[in-house]
Formats: structure tokens, sequence, C-alpha cells
């Protein structure tokens, strides 16, 4: 058991996937720390996060066993994404997250600006982020330039005219007209940001 200490995720998944059910031990020890501490960070309560850890295990295991995982290196990325995964099905399930959807009372953008969330919150934010990503692929390139350039790289309209070589006015307006578009996406597709 000591010499599978020193082993990398890599080798210790393979001699699990062998049949060495030590190497699964050594591996979930090694990044229990981390795990448990992505999940608490998220639910704020100790025997929940025992729970929801559990869950992540079962799934590891199940996807080790099956053969369904490919080993690319990221061991930890895969497994923070499965407990994340776990942690939102859990808020689902119990209804503490409510099916959100843009309308003219709620706009997806006031959730994004918030810096203050809870943990529910952080992952409703972190689920909206993630679906209006693949949103804004789907407008005309003057728009999705602007809306980049404004929201993530947070350029005023004067840096992003300087950099696309338009005027401030037609920044302007391509920014007005994304979000327009994405609003009349959102409503056409009746897209639900939890789903």
């Amino acid at each position: 058991m000591e010499k599978l200490k020193v082993l990398t995720d890599s080798k210790l998944i393979l001699l699990y996937q062998e049949g060495n059910h030590d190497a699964l031990e050594i591996l979930l020890k090694k990044h229990r720390d981390k795990i448990f501490g992505f999940i608490y960070s998220k639910v704020k309560k100790q025997e929940l996060t025992e729970d929801l850890f559990q869950d992540t295990v079962f799934k590891i295991v199940r996807t080790l066993k099956s053969g369904k995982y490919i080993e690319e290196g990221k061991f930890l990325p895969w497994v923070i994404r499965i407990a994340h995964n776990i942690t939102i099905d859990y808020f689902r399930k119990n209804n503490k997250m409510k099916k959100v959807y843009e309308t003219e009372e709620f706009s997806m953008f006031d959730i994004l600006q918030d810096s203050g969330l809870n943990a529910e919150k952080q992952m409703i934010r972190g689920q909206m982020i993630k679906k209006i990503r693949e949103l804004i692929e789907l407008l005309p390139e003057e728009q999705k330039l602007v809306l980049k350039l404004r929201i993530y790289e947070e350029l005023s309209f004067q840096e992003i005219s300087d950099k696309t070589g338009v005027s401030i006015n037609t920044a302007l307006g391509r920014m007005r007209y994304a979000l327009i578009n994405l609003r009349k996406i959102i409503e056409k597709k009746k897209i639900n940001f939890l789903e």
C-alpha cells in the first residue's frame, strides 16, 4: 500500500481498473479534502456535505468500473465537475433552486452582476453563465464581439470603439441589438437557465 502512495492519479486509476481496490482508496484519500471542501463551500452543512461526497464517490466508482472514464491527466477537475453536478441535482430535487426564466421583472443580467450571492445563487449564476455563453455564440459576429468585449473584458464603450474601429454610437447600437436578440432567442427557445 505504501508503494502506491507515490503513483500518479493515472497509474492509480489504471491499477484500480485492473482490480486493485487499494489504488482507489489512495486516490480518494489524496483528493478527499479538495472534493469535500468544494462541496462544503456550496452547501455549508457538514452532514449534507458528507452525503453528497458519498454520492460523488459512488459516481466516480461507477464510471471507473464501467470503463467510461478517459484518462487525460485531469482526474481532479473531472471529480470536481461530478461533485458540482451532484450538488446541483440535490438543490433541484429539493426545490431549493427555482426554475429561472427571463421575464420583464427578472433579467438574467441582474443575477450575473450580483457579487453578494449565497451558495444556491452562486450555483444558479454558474449555470446561467454557461447557458449565456452558448447563446452569445448564436449572435451575429459584430454583436457578439461588442457583447464579449463589454461583459467579459469589461471595456468601456470608448475602448470598444477604439478596439473595433467603429464609432461609440455604433458600438452602443450593436450592444443594444445584441441584448434584444439574446432576449428573443431566450423567448423563442423558452430557455430555462437551470436545465
